[in-house]
Formats: C-alpha cells, sequence, structure tokens
C-alpha cells in the first residue's frame, strides 16, 4: 500500500501556494512509490481560479485540519449484520474476522445496536432458562441452520415456539407432567415417547442421531400443526448448541451506545474512551446515510500512525495547517525568511532567495532530469509571473527569469499576453466586500512579541476602493482586536505604477508610518517602490519594532 503525503501550501493561499503543491505533488506521484495528495487550506482567489481554469488543471482538495480522525485509522471495516441472524452465526463471524464485536442494523440499514461475545457468553452461562427459545423469538430457520439440521415437516401455519425447551430422557409416563403446550422437545427415536410429546401440542419436535420418524407419527403432527427437524448430532451435542440458534436482536447491546463518526478527531475520541468501558465502538458515515462503515477500540488508537506533510511556499506555524504540530514534516520548500516551524527528524529543507516557490519546484524537476507536463509548465509558469509581479517586485531574480522561459516553452506561452490576462481577472475588486479583500491574500507574522498581520490587494485600479476604505478600517480595527494584533496593515498594491497604498490599524500603527520615513493620515500612507510583503514591508516594520524595544 502506497504511502500517503499530504502536499500544502499556506492559509489563504494564493497563486504560487496552490500551483507550487500541485506541481510538486505531480513530481512526486511520478516516483510510483508514494500517493501524494496537493491540498489547499481556504478558498482560492480569483487570480489563481483564473490560472486552474486557462490550463485545465483540477483545485487541489480543501482541507481543515491534518489532525488524525477515525476515517485515517485502520479500524475495522466489517459489514453490518441483520439483528435476526443466530448467535452461532454471529460467532462464525467474531471468528473469521477476528473481532469481539459487530454492530447490527435495522431494516434501514441504521445502526440498531452492537453485540460482543461477553453478550453471547452471558447468554450461555444463565443456563436455568430453558424458555429462552421462546422469550427470544427465534426462527425455525436459526434452529435448522445451527444444528445443521433438516425439514422432516415444516406446516403452512406453524405453531409460535414460544413453550420451554425439554429433553424427552424419561420413561414416557414420568415425562408427561412436564410437557405444555407448545414446548421444543429433544428426542431420540422412540416412538411412544414421539407421539405422546405431539399430543400434549408441542410446537417443535427435534429428532436426534438422523433417525428415520415414523410416518404415522409425521401424520400425526401434521393435523395438529407441529413442525419436525431431524439434526444429525447427539442429543447431548443438541440441547448444548440449541441455545446458539437464538436471534442476536436478544442479546444485542441498544441503550447508552457510544458512535463515532469518520470525521470525529481522534483527540476526541480518545477523550469519550476514556469515559466508558466498552470494547468496541461502531463508526458510521454521517455523509452517506450515517451507513454503518464497522468498528474501532482502543488498540485502532494505539497503532495509529502520524499523517505525513510536505510544506510549501511558507515555514511559519501560523500560516500553516491546523494540527501541523501532530504531523511528520518530510519537507519544505519556500522562498521566505526562516520561522519557526519544528521537526522531530532532520529533513529535506530547501529554501532559496527567489521570487517564487514555484521557482525552487521547477529547479527540482529539471535538475532531477525530468520535464514537467505541458499543463504543469503552465501552472508553474503562471505562478512565477504572480509572485514576481512579472519581474516587478524586489524579490525577483535571474533565476525566476531563466526558469520562467523555459517553462514558457514547455506550455507554448506568450507571457506578456497571458500576463495581461491573468492580472486583469486577479486584481478586479468588482463586488468584493470588505471581508473577502482582507482574506483572499493575509499573512500573520510574529516579530518578538508583537503580532502583525498584513493583507494585500494587487489591482490595476486603487481608486476603486475609495468608497469602502472606511469599512476596511472599521472591519481592520475588530479583526486587529479579536486576534489580538498590535498591527494590522492592508497593502493596496497598483502593479503597474509600482506603488502600494499602506492602510493600518493597531497599538503600534505609527511606527509602521515611522519605518518608511511617512506619517499617517487617515490611517493610510502612500509607497512608491513598495511591491513586496515580504522583502519590503516585514524588515522595515521588524528593525523599527527591535530598535523600540531596546530602547
Amino acid at each position: 500500500m502506497k504511502e500517503t503525503i499530504y502536499i500544502t501550501g499556506h492559509k489563504n493561499p494564493d497563486s504560487d501556494s496552490i500551483c507550487a503543491a500541485l506541481a510538486y505533488a505531480e513530481y512526486k506521484n511520478a516516483n510510483g512509490d508514494i500517493n501524494a495528495i496537493p491540498v489547499r487550506l481556504g478558498e482560492m482567489n480569483r487570480e489563481t481560479k483564473f490560472i486552474l481554469e486557462y490550463f485545465g488543471v483540477d483545485a487541489p482538495m480543501l482541507i481543515e485540519t491534518v489532525r488524525l480522525s477515525v476515517e485515517d485509522l485502520n479500524f475495522d471495516k466489517i459489514a453490518p449484520v441483520s439483528p435476526d441472524i443466530s448467535l452461532r452465526m454471529a460467532l462464525d463471524l467474531m471468528k473469521k474476522n477476528n473481532l469481539n464485536s459487530l454492530p447490527i442494523i435495522d431494516e434501514n440499514e441504521q445502526l440498531a445496536g452492537i453485540v460482543t461475545i461477553s453478550d453471547i457468553i452471558q447468554s450461555y452461562i444463565d443456563v436455568w432458562d430453558n424458555t429462552i427459545l421462546g422469550k427470544s423469538s427465534t426462527s425455525i430457520d436459526n434452529i435448522i441452520d445451527t444444528l445443521s439440521a433438516k425439514s422432516i415437516l415444516i406446516p403452512n401455519i406453524m405453531k409460535p415456539i414460544t413453550g420451554k425447551l425439554l429433553v424427552l430422557a424419561m420413561e414416557p409416563k414420568s415425562v408427561v407432567e412436564y410437557i405444555e403446550e407448545n414446548d421444543i422437545v429433544i428426542c431420540g427415536d422412540r416412538k411412544d415417547a414421539q407421539e405422546l410429546a405431539i399430543n400434549k401440542d408441542i410446537s417443535l419436535m427435534i429428532v436426534t442421531g438422523d433417525v428415520k420418524v415414523d410416518e404415522e407419527i409425521i401424520s400425526l403432527a401434521e393435523e395438529k400443526g407441529i413442525t419436525i427437524i431431524s439434526t444429525p448430532h447427539d442429543t447431548f451435542t443438541t440441547s448444548r448448541l440449541i441455545t446458539q440458534s437464538v436471534p442476536l436482536s436478544y442479546v444485542m447491546t441498544t441503550d447508552n451506545l457510544v458512535v463515532f463518526t469518520l470525521d470525529d478527531l481522534v483527540d476526541n475520541v480518545k477523550e469519550q474512551m476514556s469515559q466508558t468501558r466498552f470494547r468496541s465502538y461502531p463508526v458510521i458515515d454521517d455523509n452517506n446515510n450515517n451507513k454503518v462503515v464497522g468498528l474501532i477500540s482502543r488498540y485502532h488508537l494505539i497503532s495509529s500512525m502520524k499523517k505525513k506533510v510536505i510544506l510549501v511556499d511558507h515555514n511559519e506555524r501560523s500560516q500553516s495547517v491546523d494540527g501541523l504540530e501532530e504531523c511528520e514534516i518530510l519537507e519544505i520548500i519556500d522562498h521566505h525568511r526562516v520561522a519557526d516551524v519544528f521537526t522531530g527528524n532532520p529533513i529535506y529543507f530547501r529554501n532559496e532567495p527567489v521570487g517564487s516557490t514555484s521557482t525552487i519546484i521547477a529547479s527540482i524537476l529539471f535538475e532531477n532530469g525530468r520535464r514537467p507536463s505541458k499543463k504543469m509548465a503552465g501552472v508553474l509558469a503562471a505562478a512565477i509571473i504572480s509572485d514576481t509581479l512579472l519581474f516587478r517586485s524586489p524579490t525577483s531574480t535571474n533565476v525566476d527569469k531563466m526558469i520562467l522561459e523555459r517553462l514558457a516553452r514547455i506550455a507554448d506561452l506568450d507571457v506578456e499576453k497571458f500576463a495581461m490576462e491573468m492580472f486583469k481577472a486577479g486584481t478586479s475588486l468588482v463586488g468584493k466586500t470588505p471581508q473577502e479583500l482582507l482574506s483572499q491574500d493575509f499573512k500573520a507574522f510574529t516579530i518578538d512579541e508583537d503580532k502583525i498581520g498584513i493583507a494585500q490587494v494587487y489591482t490595476m485600479d486603487p481608486d476603486s476602493l475609495e468608497d469602502m476604505k472606511l469599512d476596511l478600517i472599521s472591519l481592520m480595527e475588530e479583526r486587529a482586536k479579536e486576534y489580538k494584533y498590535s498591527i494590522f496593515i492592508l497593502m493596496l498594491t497598483d502593479i503597474f505604477e509600482q506603488a502600494s497604498e499602506m492602510v493600518v490599524v493597531g497599538h503600534n500603527k505609527e511606527l509602521v508610518a515611522k519605518a518608511f520615513g511617512k506619517t499617517l493620515d487617515n490611517n493610510s500612507f502612500y509607497a512608491p517602490g513598495i511591491l513586496s510583503r515580504k522583502k519590503q514591508v516585514v524588515p522595515p516594520i521588524t528593525n523599527t519594532l527591535t530598535n523600540v524595544q531596546e530602547l
């Protein structure tokens, strides 16, 4: 079975984050020994959607966490059973599948209960209850199957099997006082005992030793609607086996069931299990009409394996997927500053000062003699164009240009024409709300004791945001207070003017303006030449905050 590895970019993903994950997954899967799954941690922006639609590439799967869920565990995938089946059949199924429990469903295929080895043993321990067959409403089919019997006579209208169970081992004149109407009797080949039992209006006669039943007895039983079956077992074995014909409905547990779903997190499952003493718990798929899919026990929690992940375009915990601390990080491919992601073992960590993570991914392919598919070459090229703003960003390098030229040839891409189409599609702000603008490309940074949030919006028409500026500032102040950001910045970046309007809130907002030699005017200032959040905004703010703290 192939090992599954999740390849993920950062939260609030941009084009580079999505495209890098897609391309690296394709590269990893080509090796054939792993199952690499590209995933995303949020909704894609308009630019990224345009890129994937343009090249005909499916979007990565959306996930919210990489914490282990029940679905990730190798729990017992056992088909549920009907409450009508016998204890004997249930025991055979448990032995065959090495189980201690079985889930039981009703006629609507919904969970009805659960039966355990303990439930079945308890029914055997109660050896004094000779009315168990009647109490349990067992069927003649269960009795025949359990005793490996064959039918001698089954009337059209059967008498109900509601009486007590008797073994006719005494003389007829002695047993007569014990037999009552609708009893079940086990007997041998004594015709006088058989005739006596039938005349007492029993419901079922079980003849042991596969002996032949006299035609007169059969005719008499037929007149009275009494069922006769014959088993190859001896009387002792028959009397021991017959209670195994009791249906599961009689012994199964139906009250106070603890049930888990495939989506339940393992941490929550552990907590619930610690408060109960059941050996196994039913698992249902609540996305498929609550279908019962198996059983889970404490053993499955102990033997669970951590999920494996590869991080691209980030190495900061606050930007990464929830539950990262519970995973095994295998690799990090990034072009940002080295931050605070910790690993338990040495890993492959590739960090280069280039304009795009996709540049690094493409380099890895070419270094290993691999050529990306035409579609994936286009996706990588688009991500480089996006992250470097077609080389207008100061983070751009000659390596980015060289890699883009090579990818463009493979993808047969007119870079200038495509860039204009992509930026036009991606920077359209028509219909955007303040909430969407602050979330579509947002990153959080921690500088010493200060938490800083920076959202960036690229546009070819920054004046179109003037009417909602007050709403944006109000929402930014709310989020700064809610998430305890000492600084919250919105960069309104004009790609072709190569400048940004910096909208700032927070109790340290004046320090941001100071870092750029500016003063705030209505919570904002104009910053010519400022395009890169990573290279032109975070470093001067870091220096300013550090100097203030030292003073």
